[in-house]
């Protein structure tokens, strides 16, 4: 045991982390949009998955120079809601802000590097609008 119960804050000064700027890692060229059961809940909360940095295992062989987003619900039969496109847009101004990803990032559906549904087809026909959001931030 580490002495932490699941689901309660974690200090992270706890350990020392050398953050990507330290070693002149390369900021995020992409960002893929997927749909799932975790991440970006309806109400706008974003949980921390693997966090910034980490590579992930979200797109095949697209996952070193890519953050992988993930929405809560099933896009093929809902719309988004508003809160979860705001976080989303507000997570990605962080990000750059960071330097995590780049600030001509390109945002992208899972299905655009995947054969897959993914991020459903609400949720992918918002991408053209949420990539100009982004340019205009």
């Amino acid at each position: 045991m580490n002495g932490h119960t699941p689901g309660e804050p974690v200090n992270m000064n706890a350990v020392a982390v050398v953050c990507r700027r330290a070693w002149n890692a390369s900021p995020a060229q992409t960002v893929i949009i997927h749909h799932t059961a975790f991440l970006i809940s309806g109400d706008g909360m974003v949980y921390e998955g693997r966090g910034w940095g980490i590579v992930g295992a979200h797109a095949k062989e697209h996952n070193f120079n890519s953050v992988g987003i993930a929405f809560m619900g099933n896009f093929n039969d809902e719309m988004p809601s508003s809160a979860s496109l705001s976080a989303l847009l507000r997570l990605l101004h962080i990000g750059v802000l960071h330097g995590h990803v780049r600030p001509n990032v390109v945002l992208v559906g899972h299905r655009d590097v995947a054969k897959t549904e993914c991020p459903g087809e609400y949720l992918y026909a918002l991408l053209p609008k949420l990539r100009d959001q982004l340019q205009n931030q």
